[in-house]
């Protein structure tokens, strides 16, 4: 079937040293998609990825590709027959080959179609011209490139990636990977992209799959995982967050924002409310400056300016709250930069909070 996975995992379980670092984890990866493996250092990544590629052998579990088997309890393909490309933040360049010698490593045929193979990889990373300079004459941008032309010579069906632009300059990190985006899905690979960082999972995949404690805690689109979290830790991974505490009664929660509905949750059960920075309002109208909340910001409540800070592209403030003596933190597009000590009133997007069960 045309729309079947490229990449399946089928609850795969790794123990080593009779711990368990990968926990029935399954996903499903189609022909030009991008699935990022998404969570902090030792939750699982990097050993899910070891598994595809055929490295590490799962404990439990199935490994496929276009629905053949790559790996289960009776089979276990080595990585070389596995048609799997893999890129790592260590480009692993030959430093005594050239750029085009690199490219043609592994790959078999007669020598026209492997130089014709060779020079439509560098055009397409948009390195013609390059293939007879050496490693060490070339940027850090543009040995990835390097790297990720080798990693397609051989035609992979799909490309594992572990952290591969960690190592490059922030300034250039956002061009190369929109490069190697755009060749990737150009070429139909399945992807799975190994990261720590949310930004890279959100500008990158089609699919993010959130890890913790070498679990899958979270799956789906970028933007119903940000919007949608499965629990607090989840939110705090995309971002700052703001928690105030409430007990539910009658489906509701009251806080000093006001009411805020809690459905699903029992009457009784101790709640956290969480929300971020910039769905905190600052009501500039108790101070005579701007408008009055709408109905969906709640109850303005009183904060003290702690400090401010101009971030570049929007302003952070602290607020010393009134009703708890806690720390909320606001985001303010531009600058913003109120003295320490200054009252100002705060609302919350009510419909931009997420009540989650305090977890003891």
């Amino acid at each position: 079937m045309a729309d079947a996975p490229r990449l399946e995992l089928e609850h795969v379980t790794c123990r080593f040293d009779g711990r368990e670092v990968v926990s029935d984890v399954g996903f499903a990866v189609r022909a030009g998609e991008v699935l990022c493996l998404l969570g902090p250092s030792g939750c699982g990544k990097s050993t899910t990825l070891r598994v595809i590629a055929g490295i590490e052998r799962q404990t439990a579990g199935a490994v496929r590709a276009d629905g053949t088997t790559l790996s289960d309890a009776a089979t276990h393909l080595p990585p070389e027959a596995r048609g799997v490309g893999l890129i790592f933040q260590d480009f692993a360049l030959f430093p005594h080959l050239t750029v085009g010698q690199n490219v043609a490593f592994g790959l078999k045929g007669p020598k026209p179609e492997v130089r014709a193979r060779v020079e439509e990889l560098l055009a397409r990373v948009d390195l013609a011209g390059y293939a007879d300079a050496t490693p060490h004459m070339l940027s850090g941008g543009e040995q990835q490139r390097v790297a990720l032309a080798r990693a397609l010579a051989p035609r992979p069906r799909i490309m594992l990636m572990d952290e591969p632009f960690s190592g490059l300059d922030n300034r250039l990190r956002d061009g190369i990977r929109d490069e190697t985006l755009q060749v990737l899905k150009e070429e139909g690979t399945a992807v799975v992209l190994v990261t720590h960082e949310p930004e890279e999972a959100m500008r990158m995949a089609d699919q993010i799959a959130l890890m913790r404690d070498g679990r899958i805690v979270q799956k789906g689109a970028p933007y119903n995982i940000y919007n949608a979290p499965a629990d607090k830790a989840a939110a705090a991974f995309f971002s700052d967050i703001n928690v105030i505490p409430g007990r539910v009664q009658g489906a509701l929660c009251d806080t000093a924002f006001g009411q805020f509905l809690a459905p699903g949750h029992a009457d009784g059960t101790e709640v956290e409310i969480v929300f971020r920075p910039q769905h905190v309002k600052i009501d500039f109208d108790r101070g005579g400056r701007g408008p009055n909340p709408t109905p969906q910001d709640g109850t303005p409540a009183r904060g003290v300016v702690e400090r401010a800070r101009f971030m570049g592209h929007e302003s952070l403030v602290e607020f010393r709250m009134d009703f708890d003596g806690g720390i909320l933190k606001a985001t303010v597009p531009a600058v913003f930069l109120p003295k320490p000590g200054t009252p100002l009133w705060l609302t919350v997007r009510r419909d931009r909070c997420f009540v989650f069960a305090t977890k003891r």
